[in-house]
């Protein structure tokens, strides 16, 4: 038996196996609205024998997506877009998952393949708000440093998302604290340069995660799984870093924090990082470790025998595979294959003929 096709039981959901769909822009919705493309994208993925279908970065508000055409749960019309996609991954056994997220100063931009810089009002932009006047990078737009007042109003944005996510058929919520947007701008003093209880000490920079945790915990039920990602490192001194990420952790575990997504980076141009295979490991393992919470691992895991090898050395509990999944929707049941693992309980039987 390999570790990476053993069940994992978080609150009430049992996963079938340890590999989960992280989430990934598609730049393709309308008005923030996911269509037959995210239909598809993430329905192909529950088809093929992941446990978990997490949505792209999923904006709490208009202003928080990342692009015009980011999807998004700031409204009614979401929820019932969203609800024929969630019924769909779990008709295939998968779990739906939603991130929920806020790009802070990150937001306004070009899709990917059109560009990589700030838009205007005119081309459908929008000024973006963040902890500090500070912009990602001169190509980008200068951002609105949110209030005391309007602080409040993005935590509760976060809450009415998770909110809707509920009632769209999610079964697992992930906030997004890392890549640079906006939970991760207040942890970072690279972009927080605030003066007041939200920014400056280590116990000031996460008030805000702490608070928009808190705040989607209190309507997120008990018995479904609430995760967060965060960059455990912005890999440069002087910025947020491992030792913060394990405390941090530690903190959203009293929280009501089921587990921690380990991602990296994202916080500013120009940083090099010694990207390799399963570079972001470590980070996992040792969360999971000082902190005492499941995690998740992420980042360049394309191999079967490599990611059973995280879960069988207990260096994570879960991974999560972005690319590798674009390439190969099916890579559960490839992988299962390689490591000689039963897996024609989950495959769809209209598939059967194609696998061994």
């Amino acid at each position: 038996m390999t570790a990476l096709f053993d069940p994992i039981t978080i609150k009430s959901i049992t996963f079938r196996n340890r590999v989960g769909v992280a989430p990934m822009c598609q730049y393709s919705a309308v008005d923030g609205l996911p269509n037959d493309w995210h239909m598809v994208h993430l329905g192909a993925r529950a088809q093929g024998g992941a446990s978990v279908v997490i949505s792209e970065a999923t904006a709490v508000v208009a202003r928080g997506r990342i692009s015009p055409s980011d999807a998004g749960i700031w409204s009614d019309a979401h929820v019932e877009a969203w609800s024929p996609i969630t019924r769909f991954i779990e008709s295939q056994g998968a779990v739906p998952g939603i991130q929920i997220a806020h790009a802070g100063r990150k937001a306004s931009t070009q899709k990917p393949w059109e560009g990589h810089s700030g838009i205007s009002d005119d081309l459908g932009g929008w000024e973006p708000v963040a902890p500090s006047a500070v912009a990602f990078d001169p190509s980008y737009r200068l951002p609105h440093a949110l209030t005391k007042e309007e602080i409040a109003v993005e935590i509760r944005a976060f809450a009415d998302a998770a909110r809707r996510s509920l009632e769209a058929g999610f079964k697992v919520i992930e906030v997004h604290g890392a890549h640079g947007y906006l939970m991760h701008e207040f942890l970072s003093p690279l972009a927080n340069k605030r003066d007041d209880e939200y920014g400056g000490s280590f116990e000031n920079r996460i008030r805000f995660a702490l608070e928009t945790t808190r705040a989607v915990r209190a309507v997120w039920p008990d018995e479904l799984p609430l995760f967060v990602r965060l960059s455990s490192t912005d890999w440069v001194e002087g910025g947020w870093d491992l030792e913060q990420s394990i405390e941090l952790s530690k903190l959203l575990k009293e929280e009501g924090v089921d587990l921690i997504d380990c991602s990296s980076g994202g916080i500013a141009p120009g940083i090099k990082i010694d990207a390799k295979p399963g570079y972001q490991v470590p980070f996992a393992e040792a969360v999971r470790r000082k902190a005492g919470i499941a995690t998740g691992a992420v980042g360049l895991i394309t191999e079967a025998d490599q990611a059973d090898s995280i879960i069988r050395d207990g260096q994570a509990d879960m991974v999560f595979l972005a690319r590798e999944l674009l390439r190969d929707p099916y890579w559960p049941f490839h992988a299962a294959a390689k490591l000689g693992q039963k897996y024609h309980d989950y495959l769809p039987k209209q598939y059967e003929r194609a696998f061994p």
